[in-house]
């Protein structure tokens, strides 16, 4: 039994990433394509060999041969089609961020439990095996207790002046684009939701007054932190540190590559999964993931809770760096 998928915009991340990856997939196939103008539509199904073509969204989500959505449009537009897709019936895989808010993120999984249907932030990286591996290495006592997270997401994209990236009334900015990778894999792994949030960030005029880079400090029970840094003009980074009292955890390429863990105690230092790893693809991971939950076979690794609060996470990042200050996380 396969999925059927329909693709609601022609993005890069689903023409380079998510469309190819749902077609390599056991479990999901892309039934259709929609664009705003039915050129675009039929000249990315023909590149991708996706059997139908649609020219607006209306028709794609209308079609009864459609099981499940994907969502890569701009931010802005998460929530609209999101409760549109669940009110014909159809499941949702929304691009990160889930919304521009938590308050919009709630009203989408609202919908999608009302109807009846399956919700998912894709967050693709939180399939890749090196995530449970990483929480068993953790939980074995392995580097002792947990004192700090450590991580970076940050690449230069300045010079497009054009990028949506750069539109405020869209959800621009580097929190929401990248610093969402930080903020949600810190709360797997801490394993908690976070007390307060201190976030220093450039804004630039030029940007659309979006937020450029964007530096933060996370403070979870116990004393225990997440120290991160995001950013689209700023030299290319990628990854993770998990610092323990007795050794630590680095992920290089944490969110995109297959790299491997690489583990160091007093003991010594050794890599785990570059053999395992090799070769796996997240997207296509995801897709899986998502078709076994839709099919009822086994639980998405991360409920739709799970992206309201992370939302809520972005929220507060975004007031601390507006007004310069610390805020309390409202749990």
């Amino acid at each position: 039994m396969k999925l059927r998928w329909g693709i609601i915009g022609c993005a890069n991340i689903a023409v380079k990433s998510v469309i190819p990856a749902i077609q390599k997939s056991e479990r999901g196939e892309v039934a259709a394509i929609a664009s705003r103008g039915i050129e675009k539509a039929k000249e990315t199904a023909a590149k991708l060999n996706i059997p139908k073509a649609y020219g607006s969204y209306e028709e794609l989500v209308a079609d009864p041969d459609i099981d499940a959505v994907y969502i890569p449009l701009p931010n802005h537009l998460h929530k609209e089609w999101t409760i549109k897709a669940a009110e014909a019936g159809k499941h949702v895989l929304c691009e990160k961020p889930a919304s521009l808010t938590a308050e919009e993120t709630e009203q989408m999984v609202a919908a999608c439990k009302q109807a009846g249907v399956t919700f998912s932030e894709a967050f693709m990286y939180r399939y890749h095996p090196r995530v449970q591996r990483v929480r068993e290495i953790i939980a074995s006592g392995e580097i002792g207790e947990l004192r700090t997270v450590h991580a970076r997401f940050t690449f230069n994209k300045a010079e497009d002046l054009g990028n949506v990236r750069f539109n405020s009334e869209w959800g621009g900015g580097s929190i929401y684009d990248v610093g969402v990778y930080p903020l949600s894999a810190a709360r797997w792994i801490i394993g908690s939701e976070p007390e307060a949030v201190t976030v220093h960030a450039q804004f630039s005029e030029q940007h659309g007054g979006v937020d450029m880079m964007a530096s933060g400090l996370v403070e979870f029970r116990g004393g225990v932190a997440l120290t991160f840094d995001c950013g689209m003009w700023s030299f290319y980074r990628e990854g993770i540190e998990i610092l323990g009292s007795n050794g630590r955890i680095v992920l290089d390429g944490a969110f995109k590559e297959n790299t491997p863990i690489v583990v160091t105690t007093d003991n010594g230092c050794r890599e785990e999964g570059a053999a395992e790893f090799e070769g796996l693809d997240s997207y296509t991971l995801q897709a899986d993931g998502f078709a076994k939950a839709v099919f009822g076979e086994e639980p998405l690794p991360f409920p739709s809770q799970d992206a309201i609060a992370n939302m809520r996470l972005v929220d507060v990042c975004l007031q601390s760096a507006r007004t310069r200050s610390r805020v309390l996380v409202q749990q």
